[in-house]
């Protein structure tokens, strides 16, 4: 009966023993998953920071030849002050009203610099300006990197994502405090295609 009772109770002790290295295991996954969202995240702040960099020198090359297109590189400097305003936590990415105004504000400056550069379309000696050139293509450079960046961080949001709900693992996220990630979205209306007109 006693070895009956010490097989029982050392059957008991290797399943909580494996309950528990599989508990550490998806945990410790969890966290990698974490990790590669934040710093993916890192990736996209890195390519919104070199454009708010650009920003400054784009607009003073504009002011030197469109003077009088004032209300175009003022909404600019207003935009990127908007997007400069917003800190950067990495709860943000957690809370979904404050990525929504984040994204919003990123949103509203890729709108005004491409006003900036539909006005620049009249006026024949800027569009021959070296520095402005080098400065447009740069920024179009980095509006590509951000496109991009922000597509790897909604492939990494959603593998973080998937296996936070997926079960058993939902249960080590719940308890450990594991929540989900925002994705980047489409501008509102950009599902319609633009108008046309000569």
């Amino acid at each position: 009966m006693k070895k009956i009772g010490c097989g029982v109770a050392l059957a008991i002790l290797i399943v909580i023993i494996g309950a528990i290295i599989w508990g550490v295991g998806v945990y410790n996954n969890l966290v990698t998953l974490d990790e590669k969202v934040m710093q993916q995240w890192s990736q996209v702040e890195n390519q919104y920071q070199r454009r708010a960099d650009l920003i400054p020198n784009l607009v003073e090359t504009v002011k030197g030849v469109a003077k009088f297109e004032k209300e175009t590189y003022t909404a600019v400097t207003e935009a990127r002050a908007k997007v400069n305003q917003i800190k950067l936590t990495p709860e943000l990415l957690s809370d979904p009203q404050a990525f929504q105004k984040f994204q919003a504000a990123q949103d509203g400056l890729s709108s005004a610099l491409s006003r900036l550069l539909v006005t620049v379309e009249r006026y024949p000696e800027l569009k021959a300006n070296e520095n402005f050139l080098q400065l447009q293509a740069q920024l179009e450079g980095t509006e590509n990197r951000i496109a991009v960046e922000r597509r790897k961080f909604n492939q990494v949001v959603q593998e973080y994502n998937t296996t936070i709900r997926r079960f058993p693992a939902n249960f080590i996220a719940n308890l450990t405090g594991f929540r989900e990630k925002q994705y980047f979205k489409s501008v509102e209306g950009s599902e319609k295609p633009p108008k046309v007109q000569f």
